[in-house]
C-alpha cells in the first residue's frame, strides 16, 4: 500500500498537541540547541526518552557525538526561546544561549533554569532513520521549577496550558 502524502500527514499531525522543548548539548563536538516536539517518555525502568531530530541540520550530530543531551521542557513564558532555537531567526549558536538563564548538570549539557522539568540524558542509542536521527537517553538528573503554565504546540501555532 502506498503511504498517504507528506502534505495529508502535516495536517493531520497540526492537530496532535505537544508539549515545546529545548533540547541541548555541550561537549567535544560543540555546543548546539534546538526546538522540538517530537519527544517521549520511552520506560520508567530505567528512566528513558526519545527525541528526534531532523538530520537536514549537519549539526544535530553534536548530540550524537557528544553522547549526551538534556530536554528542557518549556514554560509558556519561554515562547521566544522556542523561536530562537528553531532557528526561526538568524542567530548563532552563542547568541541563543546568551538570550537565557543556563547551568550544568551531571552530563555538561545546559539546562535552563527555569524550565518546567529538565531531563539530563545520557545517550544510550540511536538510530539513522530517512530524515531523523531517533535518540534514546537514559535519564540521569532531573530538575523542575515552580512555572505555572506550560507552552503546546498546537494547530501549527504556540498556547498556553494551566497547571
Amino acid at each position: 500500500m502506498k503511504a498517504v502524502s507528506s502534505e495529508l500527514y502535516r495536517d493531520a499531525m497540526s492537530s496532535f498537541a505537544s508539549a515545546v522543548h529545548v533540547v541541548t548539548t555541550k561537549g567535544i563536538a560543540g555546543l548546539r540547541g534546538t526546538t522540538v516536539s517530537a519527544c517521549c517518555s520511552l520506560s520508567d525502568s530505567p528512566p528513558t526518552l526519545l527525541i528526534c531530530l531532523m538530520k537536514q541540520h549537519a549539526s544535530n550530530r553534536f548530540f550524537i557525538d557528544n553522547g549526551h543531551f538534556c530536554i528542557n521542557t518549556l514554560s509558556a513564558k519561554d515562547q521566544f526561546l522556542a523561536d530562537i532555537f528553531s532557528g526561526r531567526y538568524n542567530v548563532s549558536q552563542e547568541e541563543r544561549f546568551s538570550m537565557a538563564r543556563w547551568r550544568d548538570m551531571k552530563t555538561g549539557s545546559p539546562v535552563l533554569e527555569n524550565a518546567l522539568a529538565a531531563f539530563d540524558c545520557r545517550l544510550v542509542c540511536w538510530s539513522d532513520d530517512v530524515t531523523h536521527y531517533i535518540l534514546h537517553g537514559q535519564v540521569i538528573d532531573i530538575s523542575r521549577s515552580e512555572a505555572e503554565n506550560a507552552l503546546i504546540y498546537l494547530n501549527r501555532g504556540y498556547h498556553s496550558l494551566k497547571k
